[in-house]
């Protein structure tokens, strides 16, 4: 079955940065786009970043636009999320994701907490 585990969570200061790892199993991790969500408490869960299938395609949402980028080793089965510039407002837990459809998959989440 599809397997999503994600890794690399933790605390870091105001203008660090972390690189949040999401690895996969149990479907063609190389034909799916692979997504990065975060959920802050009290708040909805939001896409932060997109990849599509050959990692040749990216979106974000505004707010980490120019500081987090999103990759994916097809090799390696894995999809990652650098983040860097980190503001108190990105912390959340942080959740891949993807679409085979007609379902949505997620993992069990990492928690990011930026705090001086």
């Amino acid at each position: 079955q599809v397997q999503l585990v994600e890794s690399g969570g933790g605390l870091a200061q105001p203008g660090g940065s972390l690189r949040l790892s999401c690895a996969a199993s149990g479907f063609t991790f190389s034909s799916y786009t692979m997504s990065w969500y975060r959920q802050a408490p009290g708040k909805e869960r939001d896409l932060v970043a997109n990849i599509n299938a050959v990692g040749e395609s990216t979106t974000y949402v505004d707010s980490v636009k120019g500081r987090f980028t999103i990759s994916r080793d097809n090799a390696k089965n894995v999809v990652y999320l650098q983040m860097n510039s980190l503001k108190p407002e990105d912390t959340a837990v942080y959740y891949c994701g993807v679409r085979i459809w007609p379902m949505s998959y997620w993992g069990q989440g990492t928690q990011v907490t930026v705090s001086s």
